[in-house]
């Protein structure tokens, strides 16, 4: 008896794998081994990246808030800790925001940590 090839199956896997390699350069689009390969890698790298991204994100908040209280003669860490001594809970995504989008508020912010 001839083998069978689970055509219907196969087939939808492979091009799972072909539609999701679309875009990329040469065989690695085209030929299913080789995009197979690819795809699965590029989904690991996706992975870590989300992961990754978090911590990027907060780096770039952390540099807006002290490009703030450096403009307001502070440093960011007695910033800080004077916000925790105030007890004024906020984190640093909204801090940031404030420091780049509404400085007066920041300002005032920043006279309530140095006080």
């Amino acid at each position: 008896m001839p083998r069978a090839a689970t055509v219907p199956a196969g087939r939808r896997r492979r091009r799972k794998f072909l539609k999701r390699a679309k875009g990329f350069v040469g065989g690695r689009h085209r030929l299913y081994r080789t995009a197979r390969e690819t795809v699965q890698r590029a989904l690991m790298f996706a992975t870590r990246d989300r992961r990754d991204s978090k911590s990027v994100i907060r780096k770039i908040w952390i540099t807006r808030i002290a490009a703030g209280a450096e403009a307001n003669g502070l440093s960011y860490s007695r910033f800080i800790g004077g916000l925790k001594k105030a007890k004024i809970e906020l984190d640093r995504k909204i801090l940031a925001d404030l420091a780049h989008h509404d400085k007066k508020i920041f300002s005032d912010l920043v006279q309530i940590a140095k006080g």
